[in-house]
């Protein structure tokens, strides 16, 4: 009797998998993201959800919900309904915040697969570093140069406290041996501009979205990207690397799903974002944006942001220490 209860029931969850793969989404799906519009996620999640849309033959919506660090976005999309109908991008900042520092929230870092189940990965962004033109520097090492002559005096614009940009620049610092001042702006790179590029801030630092009107324009200089080696797309861009051996750092971000969602869902929706990314135009479109997509499985994913986090903990750690101590 046991048996045949167990077999039924079996049988029930199969069919209701199968079901799920095969008719999900049936209307719209929310994209929660925690960056504002413009910023370098946001674009490349942009792009994704508008393959998606023809995909699913459903509205994929981007919900841009920034500030509180990551925390406000990281919130909603945890504690929606686990349906297939919210979904999350967590970034790498939200992955390696700075547990229990001032003004972080306590339900940061995420972790999976404790908070979310994960889905698949989207881009990763090599940082990407500019300078106001008013300091008069063409490259990265006359600008740490103008750093140790000119201690504490720089200042630098990031995303936010604890954000990747953030993270990466204070890593830059410590190789570098160099102290700069950050700038936190909670309105994402769009809202720095304007004061780097008449130069109240000397530095900026983000994916290359994020800056690409500005650069091209010439309201700020490109000077470095940190990534392994020159990207295709800005071959005369020297890596960070070619300065400060070794030196690889960027923000990634991946797509989630509250924990509990459906399998089957989390299956066929990883499989949905491959191909959108997989797409030959998103890829262009992705690089010309120094953005690039890599398929993982949602296990992959898993794996790949406990191993970033493993791999940030010394700089976080240190960051951490520095901000809790007085002033």
């Amino acid at each position: 009797m046991r048996a045949s209860t167990l077999a039924i029931a079996l049988t029930l969850a199969q069919s209701l998998g199968a079901q799920a793969q095969g008719t999900y989404p049936e209307k719209p799906v929310r994209i929660i993201v925690d960056s504002a519009p413009g910023s370098a996620t946001d674009v490349s999640v942009r792009l994704m959800a508008e393959r998606l849309s023809t995909i699913w033959g459903q509205q994929a919506v981007v919900d841009n919900r920034p500030g509180g660090g990551g925390a406000i976005a990281a919130r909603a999309g945890q504690t929606a309904t686990p349906d297939g109908y919210t979904l999350y991008v967590g970034a790498a900042s939200t992955f390696i915040a700075l547990k229990g520092a001032p003004g972080v929230a306590p339900n940061l870092p995420i972790e999976l697969p404790r908070d979310f189940s994960a889905i698949g990965f989207i881009t990763h962004q090599p940082m990407f570093i500019a300078v106001a033109p008013q300091i008069g520097v063409q490259s990265l090492p006359e600008l740490i140069a103008l750093a140790k002559n000119k201690p504490g005096q720089l200042s630098y614009a990031t995303t936010g406290r604890g954000r990747i940009t953030h993270l990466t620049m204070e890593l830059l610092q410590e190789r570098a041996g160099i102290k700069l001042q950050m700038i936190p702006y909670s309105g994402g790179p769009t809202a720095a501009m304007s004061d780097v590029g008449t130069g109240r801030v000397a530095i900026v630092i983000e994916g290359y979205s994020g800056l690409a009107g500005a650069i091209t324009s010439g309201l700020i200089k490109g000077i470095a990207v940190a990534s392994l080696e020159r990207l295709d797309d800005f071959k005369d861009l020297p890596t960070v690397s070619e300065t400060l051996p070794g030196f690889v750092a960027g923000g990634w971000n991946v797509l989630l799903a509250p924990a509990g969602a459906p399998d089957a869902i989390i299956q066929k929706t990883s499989v949905d974002l491959r191909k959108a990314m997989d797409d030959a135009e998103v890829k262009k479109k992705l690089a010309q944006l120094g953005a690039y997509p890599h398929a993982m499985t949602p296990d992959e994913v898993t794996q790949f942001a406990i191993g970033q986090q493993q791999t940030w903990k010394p700089i976080v750690e240190k960051v951490a220490k520095e901000m809790t101590q007085p002033q």
